[in-house]
């Protein structure tokens, strides 16, 4: 039973009959593909690399961490070398001069400039007495006078003879280290020379190791405490996470995992004074990864090649795919847009029986109104003049407002006939702009009309050009959101054309969608727009014998320019 249920359930999962009917249809056909060709392709391939993975791996980890090995000495020497360099020069400085001479502002200072040009890192220069108080000072902070006899450092160099710090941050704010030497003179008089040394060259040398991105470097004192930031780790003067490395004075490689669950290589050497450890991490993965590309350049090649075929089979079956959806779709929209085409005709048809049926009323409201005034002015003491007077006004006031629109219903419904006749351009706008004042005053629209003032009439066919101002009109007000702008302007363009803008302010048009905006059936309004407004309005403008040109940025806005012979087009002509 189990094994029936099992067998049920894979030749469900796989099959390749579909449901034509099913919203899914193309993805299920999909899948399927992709797991059958994943299946027979990638298995072996998966296998043959994990055999190929486990035997190089023990044999050539050691060789790995060679380079790795060799690097953190080179550095690391870099960094003995760079504080014995710091360290001798205070020290030269500490037996040329006496006392007296490094109490000197004047010489202390000329010193300072001298060191600072020819060893880079030195901050300030200090001169503290035997008690612990700093009697001269070179520097850009304010340090002369200051006690340091309580400091651990202060008792450590008088035992020792020098000292150099750990890094920290103290007066200064920034990452620093300290070395200061004792001096004693023939009378027995002791003084300590105290500087100050940037560690940002602590980070050049760091850096000079041209580890990977994945990779990471720094100094650790031996108490774990970051004395360079990492990259993976934490900051200066942070716990490092990592765990505790056994002395060893000459680079040494060890593995192990990481905060963050990766497997490392570890490559570490402590300096022998001050006391810090270089450390050097990089992933077990990289290094492992190049060697065994290294070593099975026929496998790699053979494993490329398969994933470059089955991409390429992917790809193809997507664009298949997606291609037949896109038929579908279309069909489907072309369809809808012939019963909405059946339906606008009916509505036309219906809209003019309307108009005309509701015009004869209106002309008797019209007349009987006109009536009542005139009998009004016959009774000039009618008590109820002036209240009658309002009335009877509202009334015609109202009767004008019908008549208007059921003459843009008459005119609309007959665009389906051509007829070329000589008119305004401005007034055919303001036809049409009568049908979305409403909507631009509900949505608060600033509808700006920059009209040409005896603008040329011209020879065209109004229900058409109605058509086209109402598409573009519609686009922009789609556009912008609520208080947004849209402006139309009108201009004679030249002797023989005028010229009409309809600019917006909304979201604009990628280069992209520019490319395609009058395309049949392209849309960006998903699952409410057709994509045939704008081909449409295309169409008309060149049978009109004009021409359409559309700027568009995004977040910006857009400009729709319509561009309209004054003469009537001959038949076929285009412009």
């Amino acid at each position: 039973m189990f094994w029936d249920r099992w067998l049920h359930h894979m030749k469900t999962t796989f099959s390749f009959e579909v449901d034509e009917s099913s919203a899914d249809r193309y993805r299920i056909l999909r899948r399927n593909l992709i797991i059958l060709m994943a299946v027979v392709t990638l298995v072996p391939l998966v296998l043959m690399a994990a055999i190929n993975y486990y035997e190089y791996r023990k044999v050539l980890r050691q060789e790995l961490a060679n380079p790795l090995r060799n690097i953190v000495n080179k550095t690391k020497h870099s960094f003995e070398l760079f504080i014995a360099e710091r360290k001798s020069a205070v020290s030269f400085i500490a037996r040329a001069y006496g006392y007296q001479e490094l109490a000197d502002p004047l010489r202390l200072n000329h010193i300072y400039r001298v060191v600072k040009q020819e060893f880079s890192g030195f901050v300030d220069l200090g001169l503290i007495n035997a008690r612990g108080v700093q009697v001269n000072y070179v520097g850009p902070y304010d340090l002369t006078d200051k006690d340091y006899s309580d400091q651990t450092w202060f008792h450590e160099v008088s035992v020792r003879g020098t000292y150099v710090s750990d890094v920290f941050l103290g007066y200064r704010r920034f990452p620093h280290v300290v070395i200061a030497v004792e001096q004693t003179n023939l009378e027995g008089d002791r003084w300590i020379l105290r500087a100050t040394i940037d560690t940002q060259r602590f980070n050049e040398l760091i850096a000079s190791m041209g580890l990977e991105a994945d990779s990471d470097a720094f100094l650790i004192n031996w108490d774990g405490i970051f004395q360079t930031p990492s990259r993976f780790y934490g900051g200066v003067l942070e716990k490092c996470p990592l765990p505790a490395l056994p002395i060893s004075y000459q680079a040494n490689v060890t593995t192990a995992i990481d905060p963050s669950g990766r497997h490392v290589f570890l490559a570490y050497a402590h300096l022998m004074h001050p006391n810090f450890i270089l450390v050097a991490v990089k992933p077990q993965a990289d290094v492992l990864r190049a060697w065994t590309t290294l070593k099975s350049e026929l496998v790699v090649l053979f494993v490329a090649g398969t994933v470059v075929i089955f991409l390429l089979v992917y790809w193809l079956t997507g664009v298949v795919v997606r291609k037949v959806r896109e038929a579908d779709e279309r069909r489907e929209a072309a369809y809808q847009d012939m019963q909405h085409h059946h339906k606008l005709s009916s509505i036309g048809r219906l809209a003019a029986g309307v108009a005309h049926e509701i015009n004869n009323p209106l002309a008797i409201i019209n007349e009987k109104a006109g009536l009542m005034k005139d009998l009004l002015q016959r009774v000039p003491d009618f008590p109820y003049r002036e209240k009658f007077e309002l009335l009877i006004t509202a009334i015609i006031n109202s009767v004008d407002r019908c008549r208007n629109i059921t003459h843009r219903l008459l005119g609309f419904a007959r665009r389906m006939d051509v007829q070329i006749e000589v008119l305004d351009v401005n007034e055919v706008i303001q036809e049409v702009l009568g049908f979305l004042e409403k909507e631009a005053l509900y949505r608060n629209i600033d509808l700006r009309l920059n009209l040409a003032p005896n603008l040329e009439k011209i020879a065209s066919d109004r229900g058409q050009l109605q058509q086209v101002f109402l598409n573009i009109l519609n686009n922009a007000f789609a556009a912008v959101p609520d208080g947004g702008r849209v402006s139309v302007t009108t201009w004679e363009s030249d002797d023989e054309r005028v010229g009409v803008s309809i600019q917006d302010n909304g979201h604009g048009m990628s280069p992209e969608t520019l490319q395609h905006i009058f395309e049949p059936f392209f849309t960006t309004k998903k699952g409410s727009g057709t994509g045939l407004g704008l081909p449409i309005t295309y169409g008309i403008v060149k049978k009109l014998g004009g021409c359409i040109e559309v700027q568009s940025e995004e977040d910006r806005g857009s400009t729709f320019t319509v561009y309209l012979p004054k003469r009537a087009p001959v038949l076929g002509e285009s412009s």
